[in-house]
């Protein structure tokens, strides 16, 4: 046996691996390894740099949407502009239509866009937003435009331009504000995106038209015409229209009157914009081109130069019923009471009257300044002293440059042109006209009456004077210098009241002499003691009760026991009694000591009462003093009190307004509150409608006129005489004088009007001894009652039905007397039951007069 091994058979016998499968089986062949492949760099790069991009893009898209949310929950609510109305100037009117003032935080007259010209519509869009009318808010080739030219700019110094449309401007202007960051211009945008989906361009234009400020204080296009051409916007031209859409970007750099050749040329680059847009032809552009720019910046003309105190109270009122905004911001057409030509002669007559009771009792209280005296350079001086308030108009500031005699030379500033030199003028104080200039000494003390110009005037004095004219129908002579009255504005006070007795209407009211020097409304405001002419008040219970006015009441001495002390009430002049008289004779004579008496007879609860009734004073004490008007009222509820017995005895409210119409001429308030039946009837088959008056009726018709009846005895034989000379007309009224003659009062009437006067310190302090009211206040009366009553036949006092009118013989005639039926023989006698009780207390121991 060969032992030698065969060389192994490769093809007979498999070669099995050490991890073949125990179960004989075998595994698959291996592959070849792959051929390592070649990497592309940049492939690579570009795919990160993409995921890269992606995650930015990602993440700015999630922080986009984070700040928009952001953004959008702190977005104003814009949705309230479809129902805005811009703030706009309210405005107050005369009875006769005029203007009497503006109320305003903005001047602003709100326009609908149909009232808007055309042609002044496209010329803001085409200096303002070229596309407006096809972009959804914001502008991208605006924008773009704004981006190109900015970069053009740039490093130039000029301010970058911005690209808002005029969506965005009203966006800026109502809800974002101006602030000028970015995050203002995003919000911005998105509001106006937001604006142009819910409102219509027609209401975006107008809001914008009517809130843009354009200088000169006017706020609306509607204002800046009336403020620089004195126009409404139907009248101006094609020029004026493209000037006021230049202010909206900036108004002061476009002023006319201060920068004209900038004005010009920019109102030529918006015309030619316009021709660009098809607006207008090129022709049109160029006929525009060649108007010169004329502004007119007389914005008020029209505005009545009197009354302001009446406009005040009217605000006052107004802000009363209406509230502060709606009353300066809300547009209202106010129409009221005031009779522009009636207030005129009103306030002339006060300053009357107040300067003639100057001259007599105030004396001279110096000159308003000093400057250099001799100074060859005083005008420069003059112009530096400060003009006082209350200086009327027609005064000047003069210096006094010499003394010659029994003259003095003045000089003075004339400045007819406001952009014109100043032009010095002179003229000459005589001393015969100033013998009323005794000086002044304080707590109505004075100098002895001046004997030279040089107790009056020093040179360099400056002093209020007031150009004389020439003599009626004589012209001054060539070359005569000027003659001047001296002037000074009174320390004393005063106030009238002028309404109409059947409406309560008030015609007239003037709180002072001048509302410059104190806005104070005295007519109003001041609490001050009627005096006597509080007296009708304490007459009529009694006349109510059924005492004739021919009843007799003892005139004499009287002593009342209060818990201050005894008092004794005494006349106007003490020590003189009259025995028993009439109610008719005390209150003619306006004897205190009847109407105490009558006080007592009727009683002093009825006499507060009927104060109260009539509206003159509220809740006034019971003592027996208040019978002699020492409580405290006003002028205008003095008037109303008074208007009552000329109106039959129904209750007078007194009115200064008329009617509020809201901004759209709605009428949100009117005074008349009669009812009219029959006036909302659509066929008139019932007959004219007819006005029911729902007045309160306060007195009976017959006390009323028998107070009437006896007020006219006071103004024809009493006290009151001076308020009717030469009127020839009936008249009615009480004068009013208090204790140490501190007020002086007249209230009058007529069937057509009355007229209560006041006048006195307003520290009350007494007027000098003798200073009383018919002395001061019943003239007043009269000068008013001549100017309103100029040209109208006088007019009786009607008598109510049931009343008795009984012819009684006075002294060189006769008059007739007012009676209740059954009464005309039903006066006592003499001493028949006369009243002493006494009073429960005494108001300052004050009481009237005369």
């Amino acid at each position: 046996m060969d032992c030698r091994m065969a060389p192994p058979d490769h093809r007979a016998e498999p070669n099995f691996d050490i991890t073949a499968d125990p179960r004989g089986v075998a595994p698959p062949p291996r592959k070849p390894p792959p051929k390592p492949r070649r990497r592309r760099r940049g492939f690579g790069i570009f795919r990160i740099l993409f995921v890269l991009l992606a995650m930015v893009a990602l993440g700015g898209a999630v922080g986009a949407y984070g700040l928009y949310r952001s953004i959008d929950a702190e977005l104003p609510d814009y949705s309230w502009l479809a129902d805005y109305q811009p703030p706009q100037m309210s405005r107050i009117y005369a009875a006769d239509s005029r203007l009497l003032a503006e109320l305003a935080a903005e001047r602003r007259v709100f326009v609908p866009i149909e009232a808007i010209p055309r042609r002044l519509q496209a010329a803001f869009v085409s200096a303002e937003d070229q596309r407006f009318w096809e972009h959804p808010g914001v502008d991208p080739i605006g924008i773009l435009r704004a981006v190109v030219t900015n970069l053009e700019q740039y490093g130039s110094g000029r301010r970058m331009g911005g690209a808002s449309t005029i969506t965005q401007q009203v966006a800026k202007n109502m809800l974002v504000g101006a602030d000028r960051t970015l995050m203002r211009k995003v919000r911005e945008a998105i509001l106006a995106l937001r604006i142009e989906a819910a409102l219509p361009k027609e209401r975006i234009l107008e809001i914008y038209l009517n809130e843009i400020f354009l200088g000169a204080q006017a706020y609306g296009v509607a204002a800046a015409a009336q403020a620089y051409f004195n126009k409404g916007l139907d009248e101006l031209t094609l020029g004026e229209s493209a000037f006021l859409a230049v202010l909206p970007k900036a108004p002061n750099n476009y002023n006319p009157q201060r920068f004209p050749e900038a004005a010009r040329a920019r109102r030529d680059w918006v015309l030619d914009r316009m021709a660009e847009d098809g607006a207008i032809t090129a022709a049109e552009a160029e006929a525009a081109k060649a108007e010169p720019i004329i502004p007119r910046p007389q914005r008020r003309p029209e505005v009545v130069a009197v009354g302001q105190h009446f406009t005040e109270e009217v605000r006052r009122d107004l802000i009363a019923r209406f509230g502060q905004h709606r009353t300066i911001e809300g547009g209202l057409v106010v129409r009221t009471t005031l009779d522009p030509a009636l207030q005129a002669a009103t306030e002339a007559a006060l300053r009357s009257g107040l300067s003639a009771y100057d001259r007599r009792r105030g004396g001279w209280r110096g000159p308003v300044a000093r400057i250099s005296a001799g100074a060859t350079e005083w005008m420069p001086q003059l112009e530096a002293v400060q003009r006082p308030g209350g200086a009327l108009p027609e005064w000047r500031l003069a210096a006094v440059l010499e003394l010659r005699g029994n003259e003095a030379r003045l000089g003075w500033v004339e400045r007819p042109d406001p952009r014109a030199a100043p032009q010095p003028r002179t003229g000459v104080l005589a001393f015969e006209d100033l013998g009323w200039a005794r000086r002044a000494l304080g707590e109505g003390r004075f100098g002895p009456a001046p004997r030279r110009m040089a107790d009056v005037v020093a040179a360099g004095d400056v002093v209020l004077v007031e150009v004389l004219p020439a003599g009626a129908g004589q012209p001054r002579a060539t070359g005569r210098p000027d003659r001047l009255a001296l002037r000074q504005i009174p320390q004393v006070e005063g106030a009238i009241v002028a309404l109409d007795p059947a409406t309560g209407r008030v015609l007239a009211m003037t709180g002072g002499w001048s509302f410059e020097k104190s806005q104070f409304n005295r007519a109003t405001q001041a609490q001050r003691q009627p005096g006597s002419s509080f007296k009708p008040f304490v007459y009529l219970p009694a006349l109510e009760a059924g005492v004739p006015p021919n009843q007799r009441f003892l005139d004499g001495p009287i002593e009342v026991n209060t818990p201050q002390g005894v008092w004794r009430p005494s006349n106007y002049n003490a020590g003189s009694y009259n025995g028993y008289v009439t109610i008719r004779q005390a209150l003619e004579r306006s004897l205190n000591l009847v109407t105490v008496r009558v006080a007592q007879e009727v009683g002093m609860d009825k006499v507060s009462e009927t104060a109260a009734r009539f509206g003159v004073i509220d809740h006034m004490p019971r003592y027996l003093a208040m019978a002699l008007g020492s409580g405290e009222t006003t002028v205008l509820r003095m008037a109303a009190g008074y208007a009552s017995f000329v109106n039959g005895g129904r209750q007078v409210t007194p009115t200064l307004i008329d009617s509020v119409q809201g901004a759209r001429g709605e009428v949100v308030w009117r005074s008349d509150a009669r009812a009219c039946r029959g006036c909302d009837a659509d066929t008139p088959d019932g007959g004219p409608p007819e006005l029911t008056d729902e007045r309160r009726q306060i007195t009976d018709p017959i006390a009323a006129y028998q107070m009437v009846n006896l007020l006219t005895g006071v103004v024809s034989r009493g006290t009151g005489t001076r308020a009717g000379q030469g009127l020839g007309r009936p008249i009615a009224g009480k004068t009013g004088t208090t204790n140490d003659y501190v007020d002086n009062w007249f209230v009058g009437f007529t069937p057509d009007i009355v007229i209560a006067v006041w006048m006195g310190f307003d520290e009350p302090r007494t007027l000098g001894n003798g200073e009383t009211g018919g002395t001061n206040a019943a003239p007043i009366f009269r000068e008013v009652l001549e100017a309103a009553l100029r040209g109208s036949p006088p007019v009786p006092f009607r008598a109510p039905p049931g009343v008795a009118l009984v012819r009684v013989p006075a002294d060189g005639g006769s008059y007739l007397e007012a009676f209740r039926p059954g009464t005309e023989n039903a006066a006592r006698p003499p001493g028949d039951g006369e009243s002493h009780g006494s009073a429960g207390g005494v108001d300052r121991g004050m009481g009237g007069l005369y």
